[in-house]
């Protein structure tokens, strides 16, 4: 294995990683990967000081040119959007500042941002990068990304979850609201749910899913009771937390993520779209 090959293998995960976080898609992350290195392979290693920053700042100028045109497409896509959800070791929500950053809670508030604002937010908070580092990613002066990433800071910290959920928090709220699901148990899903939750379903135009946000813990709990009885959830760790996966039929259909505040379910996430769940039967390494 030459130098070049063998830098990059080894920080591949780190730049998957950064490129899922830019971009909300695995799919769109291994072609951003794939940009990368065979820009990477025409580079003078000679010339690079840090290789590990070098192909972080890389990876960040393919995913902004990708984040701009994801953002067209998803202007007309069928229903809400969610995250690809990734299937993840167990051992990712022992790094809780990397299961916060892919939890599909923060991966919809990174969406709020704007792509300059999510590429510095992420480089400086969840990949450490030095301002003058992050400056040669996003083509800004150093001044210019320490006044975007505190901008974006104060953005995340007021849509972020409150307070630091643990996954045995998280897993202790999916137990009791896979129980109360499968049995009906409509008072003990209104007891573990916001007032104003909202659900969302993402179908992509393919499957079934509604068109708009489901907001209310009435109405949530209405299309809840409609689950078909001949699917069965099962507990598995999606974007470094505890989640549910909807199976039919021995197959995925729908991967359930949760957000959690106060104690209460605020946001239920239900990925359907079949383009999306292709991942979730093995595990995607995630690094920082």
């Amino acid at each position: 294995m030459d130098a070049a090959t063998e830098a990059f293998v080894a920080h591949r995960n780190l730049l998957f990683t950064v490129a899922y976080e830019m971009l909300g898609s695995a799919a769109d992350a291994e072609d951003v990967l794939q940009e990368t290195w065979l820009r990477w392979a025409g580079v003078d290693l000679r010339t690079v000081r840090d290789q590990r920053a070098y192909l972080v700042r890389m990876t960040t100028r393919q995913a902004l040119g990708r984040l701009r045109t994801l953002r067209r497409r998803k202007e007309s896509y069928v229903g809400p959007w969610l995250p690809e959800p990734l299937l993840t070791a167990p051992d990712v929500a022992e790094d809780v500042e990397l299961a916060d950053s892919v939890s599909m809670a923060m991966l919809l508030v990174l969406e709020t941002l704007a792509p300059t604002e999510r590429a510095v937010f992420l480089l400086r908070e969840v990949f450490d990068l030095e301002y003058d580092e992050i400056a040669g990613a996003v083509d800004k002066s150093p001044v210019a990304v320490r006044q975007i990433a505190h901008r974006a800071r104060a953005h995340v910290a007021a849509r972020r979850p409150r307070g630091t959920v643990s996954p045995a928090e998280t897993r202790g709220a999916l137990e009791a609201f896979r129980g109360a699901v499968e049995t009906g148990d409509v008072q003990r899903l209104l007891d573990m749910i916001a007032p104003d939750v909202v659900l969302l379903t993402d179908g992509g135009g393919i499957v079934q899913a509604a068109l708009a946000p489901i907001v209310g813990a009435d109405k949530v709990v209405h299309v809840l009771g409609g689950i078909d009885a001949a699917v069965s959830l099962r507990p598995a760790q999606v974007n470094g937390y505890p989640a549910l996966t909807v199976r039919l039929g021995g197959k995925v259909d729908t991967v359930l993520a949760v957000r959690i505040d106060d104690g209460l379910i605020t946001g239920l996430y239900a990925v359907r779209n079949p383009e999306k769940l292709s991942r979730v039967d093995r595990e995607t390494t995630v690094s920082r």
